[in-house]
């Protein structure tokens, strides 16, 4: 369990405040994450790694020479949001354009893609790799939806050291996806871990136990077994590696092959334990006709205090092992001599970001200071049923979207009400809660209802009192943005209830309903839609992969979709 925390609402930024305070001389806190805190030659590419929390020194700790430029850092075991990405990839870029490098994780494909898509918007040159190492996360034909784990290392160092070099994008990109490519890692878990602040582990292994094939944030493994002998475990690593081999590697055995070993511990497995089961690894692939290049044994890809291990196997060719080989100087990774580097100006080290508020007119911001209560009373509702949100999506899911929504709403409240205390009108005070929603709850959700907020924002405005047909635009607006992301009604997801919300809602106002009056007969609707998901099979998500296990209960983002809609009508109808 993880004992030493004050609010765990602050556990993940004050986190990274202690790492950058550490670290000064590799590293400088920026907006969403953390930079390098030493200059690069102007017109090199710039590596910007990221995912959730919760995974040192995966992302901050593989920043520095030879490595990333910049880290995007989201909430624990929640991706950064789309707004964190863009201002870490703009605090690091230096005019060679941008590759960002993440794990394959539904939440993390859709901020670094809306990111990706804003820094082409700002003239920024960017390209994307996606690391998809896990084979045990889908089949071997279908290798685009495998997830990234500890195989992250293999691609981040190979494309930060042929950055370094002075490559171009195309040719870091390239060499990123070869790298990801040739990359295979299997694993296994013995117990589960614990978040700051909670009462039960994220997920258990029954004892004397260990799920094969378990993600590193919980996610269903493949088959369950008795935790075998080190060697054993070994044999269970290996075996399932050798069968993996890429397209473009011969069969092992008399070839010579080259292959970069990581036996990676996922938090709570002591190094002791690592080398002993690195000592039969390493026995088996020379057996099999394997030549070792530099391997590595540690905590390189971790998961809060997660007893597992996982084995990656990195097949080299003449180019892959000479970047692998490249001198690296980051907070946890270093190999090499010391490389002479220089700090970034004082100006630069200590430049911050404050979301910037547009006064809104006098009836506006009169509107804003309704919006920011109503976001109080989403925030109250989600505290109060965080738990069972949470069960519900323990189901079939990781159990998080309690914890998500939680993080998200209350973050969302505290900007909402420092931008309405700022003058802010309707539409910027939610943008700005919106922005801070997808900060800090990170994941899709958090995606998800970020651009749900600014969508009502956008067509609220800050200049009149919204009236009910505005307000009816700005819901359908919100529908619009959240299906853009790709689920449509049956997939079972928040989708399910937002929708016939958005139907109902938009037919009454044009019946002449009053607003009170349009949005309760609306959120009825909602209520009944999320009732009738516990009979869908999930379609999106994590869940899809254990979806038999959901039937028979609501799903989560369907079900808070509608909590926050009768959160919501209980300050409208105080308000008119």
């Amino acid at each position: 369990m993880t004992r030493l925390f004050n609010d765990p609402a602050d556990f993940a930024d004050e986190m990274v405040d202690g790492f950058v305070a550490a670290n000064r001389a590799r590293v400088r806190k920026v907006h969403g994450g953390v930079a390098r805190s030493t200059t690069s030659p102007d017109g090199t590419v710039a590596l910007v790694v990221g995912g959730g929390s919760g995974h040192y020194p995966a992302f901050g700790g593989l920043v520095g020479h030879g490595l990333a430029a910049g880290a995007a850092m989201g909430n624990l075991f929640a991706s950064p949001s789309a707004q964190q990405v863009t201002a870490v990839a703009k605090a690091s870029e230096h005019g060679g354009g941008v590759l960002l490098s993440y794990g394959n994780y539904a939440g993390d494909v859709l901020n670094f893609d809306a990111a990706a898509r804003a820094l082409s918007q700002s003239g920024v040159d960017v390209r994307t790799v996606r690391v998809t190492d896990d084979v045990a996360s889908a089949d071997r034909t279908e290798t685009h939806k495998r997830r990234g784990i500890a195989g992250d290392l293999c691609v981040f160092k190979v494309a930060g050291a042929a950055a370094e070099q002075g490559r171009t994008l195309d040719e870091v990109t390239a060499v990123a996806e070869r790298a990801n490519d040739r990359t295979r890692s299997f694993g296994v878990a013995f117990s589960g871990c614990s978040l700051p602040g909670a009462d039960e582990p994220l997920f258990t292994v029954p004892e004397g136990r260990m799920a094969i094939g378990m993600g590193i944030h919980g996610e269903r493994g493949i088959a369950e077994a008795d935790v075998p002998t080190a060697d054993g475990l070994a044999d269970l690593l290996v075996d399932a590696l050798l069968a993996e081999l890429p397209s473009d590697v011969a069969a092992v055995g008399a070839t010579g092959q080259r292959v970069v070993p990581i036996l990676n511990g996922l938090g709570s497995v002591k190094y002791e334990e690592l080398f002993v089961v690195f000592n039969a690894v390493q026995r088996k692939l020379a057996a099999a006709g394997v030549v070792i290049v530099e391997p590595e044994v540690g905590e390189l890809v971790t998961s809060f205090d997660m007893a597992g291990v996982s084995l990656t196997l990195f097949w080299l060719d003449d180019e892959l092992e000479q970047l692998w080989a490249a001198p690296a100087d980051a907070p946890a990774y270093r190999k090499g001599g010391a490389v002479p580097q220089q700090q970034v100006p004082v100006e630069v080290l200590e430049a911050g970001a404050v979301a910037p508020v547009t006064p809104g007119t006098e009836e506006s911001q009169a509107s804003a200071i309704r919006v920011a209560s109503a976001i109080s009373a989403i925030r109250a509702t989600i505290d109060d049923h965080a738990d069972e949100l949470g069960r519900i999506d323990a189901v079939a899911g990781d159990g998080d979207h309690g914890i998500g929504m939680q993080r998200g709403s209350t973050a969302a409240d505290r900007a909402a009400q420092d931008a309405a205390a700022r003058g802010a009108g309707a539409g910027g005070v939610l943008a700005i809660a919106g922005d801070a929603w997808s900060d800090k709850a990170g994941g899709t959700s958090g995606a998800i209802w970020g651009a749900a907020l600014e969508a009502l924002g956008r067509v609220l405005g800050d200049t009149a009192r919204p009236s009910t047909t505005t307000v009816a635009q700005a819901v359908h607006a919100a529908a619009e943005a959240v299906l853009a992301f790709g689920a449509v009604p049956g997939d079972k997801t928040m989708v399910d209830a937002l929708v016939p919300f958005d139907e109902v809602f938009t037919a009454r106002v044009a019946a002449g309903d009053e607003l009170v009056d349009a949005w309760s007969a609306a959120s009825v609707a909602a209520q009944t839609a999320a009732d009738a998901t516990a009979d869908l099979l999930p379609r999106m998500g994590r869940a899809r992969t254990h979806g038999e296990d959901a039937v028979g209960t609501p799903d989560a983002g369907a079900v808070s979709f509608a909590l926050i809609t009768a959160a919501v009508l209980s300050r409208i109808s105080v308000s008119v």
